[in-house]
Formats: structure tokens, C-alpha cells, sequence
């Protein structure tokens, strides 16, 4: 079973793409944001936290959950909340989320399948990097493990920049030739927002 996670869902590769558990109301409508006066005048914070929709302060009263994503993606299948558990346990946490969780985890292999992947040594290559950078905090040298690993990523940040900026221009001329930008956002696994905002960073990445 899976319990309330209060930070959301999320997948290495897919940051774009964090899940949450959404609701719905009685007619079927998704509930806005729920407002908080943060006693400081003008400003409000907002938060859509599945159990702040239980009827109290005024609020709305959801009847139903389903997944979620960031990227605006809502599950078709719908699981009824049941308050007076949630009450009774006095603990959001406590309840289980397992339905949305597994909708949201089969959008997510969708988006992963539709993705891009890496060639297999090209991936293995860069987890080597990354294991052996980690082993370089339990070196018995710290100041040395630590100049170590500056300069190691000295060297990851130059290629970036030699490598990054080209890429990201061609992709978008590619794409943009034909108008498909959501295709660039399906190729990179991300929201289309946040592509071009990844795509905007390789193409004025510098290298000094």
C-alpha cells in the first residue's frame, strides 16, 4: 500500500512530472486551491493538499480522489475518500493513496516509453561517474576528495557547455520546422514548460 506522501510523487528523469493525489467534488468538479491568510495583509498561500478539501473552515468537501500530475495529466479512475477514516486516525499519512499512485506510476511508464533513453553504455558510463563521485566523500583525504570533485565537475560542466548548446538548437530547429513543439517535450520526457525552459538553458550556456 502506499500512504500519504505530503511532497508529492516523483521519478528520477521525470522532475517535471511530480504527482499528487487530486479530488473531486460531489458534482464532479475539481476544487480550486485552497486559500490561507498568512495574517500579513495581501498575502495568501495557497495549497491543494488532498485532506484540506474535508468541509471544515468552509472549505469544500471532496467525495472522491484520483491521481494527478504536474504536467496536467488526471487519472480516469476515481476512489471514494472516506473522512471518518482519515478522522479517526488523525493522520492524513495514515490513508491510503495506493489507487492514484498506481494510475499516476502507469502515466509515468507512458511518458518514459514515448521518451528518449539513453544508449546502455552511454548510461552505464554516466552511473559510474555519478557512483564513483559519491565514493569520493568517504575518502580518508577529504581536502583532496573534495579538490577531486571540483575538478571532476570542471570537467562535466565543460562538456556540458561544449556539448548542451548545439544539441538543444538543432533539436528545437527540428521540431520547430514543422510546429511540433510538444514533440521535443515528448522526446525530452518533460512538460512542454519545462522543456523550453531546458532548451532556452542549453542554448545560452556558456562555457568561461
Amino acid at each position: 500500500m502506499v500512504y500519504g506522501v505530503r511532497d508529492g510523487w516523483r521519478r528520477d528523469g521525470f522532475e517535471s512530472h511530480e504527482g499528487m493525489v487530486g479530488v473531486l467534488l460531489a458534482d464532479g468538479s475539481e476544487p480550486k486551491p485552497v486559500l490561507f491568510d498568512l495574517g500579513s495583509g495581501s498575502n495568501f498561500h495557497e495549497s491543494s493538499d488532498w485532506w484540506l478539501y474535508d468541509g471544515t473552515f468552509r472549505r469544500p468537501t471532496a467525495v472522491s480522489m484520483r491521481g494527478r500530475c504536474a504536467c496536467g495529466w488526471r487519472g480516469t479512475k476515481t476512489y471514494p475518500i472516506d473522512w471518518e477514516k482519515v478522522c479517526e486516525d488523525d493522520d492524513p499519512d495514515a490513508y491510503d493513496t495506493s489507487g492514484p499512485y498506481g494510475e499516476w506510476e502507469a502515466h509515468l511508464d507512458d511518458v518514459a516509453g514515448r521518451a528518449v533513453t539513453l544508449p546502455e553504455d552511454l548510461a552505464e558510463l554516466l552511473g559510474q561517474v555519478r557512483e564513483r563521485l559519491d565514493r569520493l566523500w568517504w575518502e580518508e583525504d577529504k581536502a583532496s576528495a573534495y579538490a577531486m570533485m571540483l575538478k571532476a565537475c570542471d570537467v562535466l560542466e565543460a562538456i556540458v557547455a561544449e556539448t548542451g548548446p548545439e544539441a538543444a538548437r538543432a533539436l528545437d530547429r527540428e521540431h520547430d520546422e514543422g510546429g511540433t513543439a510538444p514533440a521535443v517535450a515528448e522526446a525530452l520526457g518533460m512538460t512542454e514548460k519545462a522543456a523550453r525552459a531546458r532548451l532556452l538553458h542549453y542554448e545560452h550556456l556558456t562555457w568561461r
